[in-house]
């Protein structure tokens, strides 16, 4: 029987253990602390629709994919693993504030329906009878019907506990490196030297798989996003809210009965944890404007992670040019939505040895092999 150690512990790792797990395979996760990565902070958009970018088709289409796959995989995780994972189908309201905001409206709507993507473009009036607690403020609005929201940290817990019942095997330890044995993947070195040995490796660890002792040079780069949390927000939003507040791009998105995430900064500063006053102030104040309401909810967290970002914004998917090594890494913002999808393509590379075709445009060999590598500092 095949053995796999997956390296990383967040939602894509355990996605892919899982459903590797459910086709027979004997998988271990490694991960010194499971889950309090960009999963901790994910807000659990799922929302492909209205992330949807000029010369990002490809990612498109396998972002659809993965949306399509959600209900069942939701089901699936709440059966095997007892967890409610807070799965919503309210959709998606997009608003803005001024002439610039309701022209980058326009011009996505456009695009949207160029690709044929379900989306309504709604007056002021009828943007503020989807969401009353908008700010009459608002110039208009675009709702995406088919974007969801997920619990992610429900998500994380539910997934551990059906990777589990699945007879996955987590070992509580930092991944010191792939081991490198004959000119393949063997298995993952461990801090004390110890080898965990493995027939095939996947590398999941999200922004910190490049710089990993073994593995080949990676585009993976930490993209930090500082991200806020507040409570009792009991019926003040029906489904997320993605603004443009002159320019800037601010999200809410409702959870957990009376819980609101907002989010979230996008900046370029490496493995940089701090949060910082003028990235929550920036957020609240963009959050205020949108919905005023917020100012009298109570702030009960504030956090910074890092996406791991790729120059396309694109995950690296199957073979990373070391035989036995597999890649799940590079889903920049998409993590939580493309994690059906994803567990699915490994699972069946590692089960068959074959890439689903779905997954053809991803492979990492799409970059240049003399990309400099990252810092190995902000391994784990």
């Amino acid at each position: 029987m095949t053995a796999v150690a997956v390296a990383g512990g967040g939602l894509i790792g355990l996605s892919v253990a899982w459903r590797a797990a459910q086709r027979g395979l004997t998988v271990t996760v490694v991960d010194d602390a499971p889950g309090t990565g960009a999963s901790h902070a994910a807000a659990g958009m799922l929302a492909p629709v209205t992330e949807a970018g000029y010369g990002e088709e490809a990612l498109l289409q396998l972002c659809l994919a993965s949306l399509e796959r959600w209900p069942a995989f939701a089901a699936d995780v709440e059966a095997a693993g007892g967890v409610p994972v807070g799965l919503r189908t309210a959709g998606t309201l997009v608003v803005g504030f001024d002439d610039d905001d309701m022209r980058a409206l326009d011009a996505l709507h456009a695009f949207q329906r160029e690709l044929g993507l379900a989306a309504d473009r709604l007056t002021p009036r009828a943007t503020r009878r989807r969401e009353p607690s908008l700010t009459p403020r608002v110039r208009g609005g675009l709702l995406v019907p088919g974007d969801q929201s997920v619990d992610g940290r429900s998500l994380h817990a539910g997934l551990l506990a059906a990777a589990r019942a699945a007879g996955v095997r987590l070992v509580e330890r930092r991944v010191a490196g792939v081991h490198v044995e004959g000119g393949r993947a063997a298995g993952l070195l461990l801090p004390s030297g110890e080898v965990l040995a493995a027939d095939a490796v996947v590398l999941a660890l999200g922004a910190h798989s490049a710089g990993l002792p073994g593995v080949p040079p990676l585009p993976v780069r930490p993209v930090k996003g500082q991200i806020l949390r507040l409570a009792g927000a009991a019926d003040l939003l029906r489904g997320t809210v993605r603004a443009l507040v002159r320019g800037r791009q601010v999200y809410l998105v409702p959870y957990a009965g009376d819980r609101l995430v907002v989010g979230a900064t996008v900046e370029d500063r490496g493995f940089d944890a701090t949060v910082t006053a003028g990235g929550v102030h920036e957020l609240l104040h963009d959050a205020i404007d949108v919905v005023p309401e917020v100012g009298e909810l109570e702030l009960v967290e504030t956090l910074a992670r890092w996406r791991p970002g790729t120059a396309d914004n694109a995950p690296l998917l199957g073979p990373s040019g070391l035989p036995g090594l597999a890649l799940a890494t590079g889903h920049h913002r998409n993590g939580v939505l493309l994690a059906p999808v994803t567990g699915e393509i490994l699972a069946d590379y590692l089960s068959r040895g074959q890439l689903p075709e779905l997954a053809a445009p991803f492979t990492a060999d799409r970059f240049p092999t003399d990309h400099p590598p990252t810092d190995p500092s902000g391994s784990r």
